[in-house]
């Protein structure tokens, strides 16, 4: 068997085209920060620069393959951002991130598709695209409140990042019940065109959700646990390995998972969870490449996503997708969203706050291939309709996000990056890790000479950064407002170090 000469060629440009928008990609994320647009917009507009009829000529409709390489995109973005994420910050988000990533998603799809029906959609095209577009992504959320400048309060921070993990069980069977109803002529076959859609097929959503949601988060926990065990339990001659076990374990959370009819992303945020708060070997070497995927996933997702939408087709579906965009920002999230945190009693400005960071990115994007690839009538309008509604979410509530979180005084200061950083790699699991301290003027260190801090035995400082300068910590040196310091200590010793120098740095 021979291969055509013009594959390789092919190939070769596809790979040439593709590398060049990755490039450019990266290189407008800094612009893109600056004005307080999601970098992920930047994306996708240049896959579909880089498409059949734009630039660089690549020719992509697959949605099949689409829908599998993102899906494998989120699963490692998600693990990445579980791997990030402190268990204190979800406990004190749960009850609310769980209230919006389930009643609030379908609250969500049902008030957009009632605007859609009456923008003149059918029910079945409404209910598909509020289905659709019911969640926020985590992709698009991650890449807005820790890729840039931007640091928001905790609280505020980590519900609107545990909504967009664990909401994504909830629009998934949401969309495949629309689909199926479809399909089966339970919606769009009503004497009454006007009348509302019979509720048949919505009573699983009471037990599905509860059900995928325990499963997910039971399996999660158990490869989570799993794979804690190996990492202490392995002999690996190479530091890259370690990398490949962890990114293992994402995948076999997701599977096993899914086959068990339980939430395969929320078994892979909740097995990256357990692993990145427990004691892990090679953690900074380990959080550093799951980091670097994260964002080539990204990157790549958003472009491969922008190579589908096909510029021609989407003319006929501009004004109906901008106006929903518009009426999901401004009407049926805020709404929503206000109506599900009422019990919590937030502060106003905050629930104003996390009703209006509701981004859209690549699970609507991929959701949407689903009535493609079931043949549902109209499928390929109702996809540009979405691409129009994550445009719209990205530009209206996203480039906004920076100077809205300043004015409602929600922003968190947060410390310059030191000169220098300090990290420990190992190959097996080590009795202590280097902390890094910033010292403020109120700590108990501040003003004193290191030889006498009174240091925990096995405890020391190893290294001094005061600005431009790095120093090696001696007896001598006098710690100063506004100096890093590292020091080696074990996990039980970090109380005790706490009360001299103050809480750790979060770099």
């Amino acid at each position: 068997m021979t291969l055509a000469l013009s594959e390789p060629y092919t190939t070769a440009v596809f790979l040439t085209v593709f590398g060049l928008l990755v490039t450019s990609s990266v290189l407008l994320t800094r612009v893109s920060d600056r004005a307080g647009v999601p970098v992920v917009l930047a994306f996708l507009i240049l896959g579909m620069l880089g498409g059949s009829q734009g630039l660089g000529g690549i020719s992509f409709d697959n949605y099949e393959l689409a829908f599998r390489i993102g899906t494998i995109a989120l699963v490692l973005i998600l693990f990445d951002g579980g791997l990030n994420t402190s268990i204190a910050a979800i406990r004190s988000s749960a009850s609310t991130a769980g209230v919006l990533a389930t009643v609030g998603v379908g609250a969500t799809a049902a008030a957009l598709a009632v605007i859609g029906r009456l923008f003149g959609l059918s029910w079945s095209e409404a209910l598909l695209i509020g289905a659709i577009v019911s969640s926020t992504d985590a992709a698009a959320v991650f890449a807005v409140l820790r890729g840039g400048s931007l640091r928001v309060k905790q609280k505020v921070r980590s519900t609107l990042e545990v909504e967009s993990c664990i909401n994504d069980p909830m629009a998934f069977i949401l969309t495949v019940v629309m689909v199926e109803m479809v399909q089966t002529g339970v919606l769009g076959s009503q004497s009454d065109p006007l009348s509302p859609p019979p509720p048949f097929g919505f009573w699983r959503l009471l037990y599905e959700v509860p059900l995928q949601l325990l499963i997910g988060a039971l399996v999660g926990v158990g490869v989570g646990l799993l794979t804690r065990w190996v990492l202490a339990s392995a002999r690996v001659g190479t530091a890259g390995l370690y990398p490949v076990i962890t990114l293992a374990s994402a995948l076999l959370a997701f599977g096993a998972a899914t086959l068990a009819s339980g939430s395969g992303f929320l078994a892979v945020f909740a097995a990256a969870v357990l692993l990145g708060n427990g004691p892990l070997p090679f953690r900074s070497g380990l959080t550093r490449v799951h980091d670097a995927i994260a964002w080539f996933c990204q990157v790549a997702m958003f472009l491969m996503l922008g190579l589908l939408v096909t510029p021609e087709q989407l003319i006929p579906a501009a004004g109906i997708g901008l106006a929903l965009g518009l009426a999901l920002a401004c009407v049926a999230r805020p709404l929503v969203v206000t109506l599900c945190m009422l019990p919590f009693r937030w502060p106003l400005k905050e629930v104003g706050y996390v009703s209006w960071v509701g981004i859209r990115g690549a699970v609507p994007i991929i959701l949407a291939t689903f009535p493609v690839m079931a043949r549902v009538p109209n499928a390929e309008h109702i996809f540009h309709i979405v691409f129009f509604i994550v445009v719209v979410s990205a530009l209206v509530p996203g480039a906004s996000i920076v100077p809205l979180t300043r004015r409602l005084g929600l922003a968190d200061p947060h410390l310059p990056a030191p000169a220098a950083a300090l990290e420990l790699h190992s190959l097996r699991q080590m009795n202590g890790e280097i902390q890094v301290y910033h010292i403020e003027p109120t700590v108990a260190a501040c003003g004193a000479p290191l030889s006498q801090i009174p240091f925990p035995d096995g405890a020391a400082a190893i290294m001094v950064v005061r600005g431009p300068e790095v120093m090696a910590a001696r007896g001598h040196t006098v710690f100063q407002p506004g100096d890093y310091v590292y020091i080696f200590c074990r996990p039980t010793d970090e109380a005790q170090i706490g009360l001299l120098f103050g809480d750790t740095a979060q770099m």
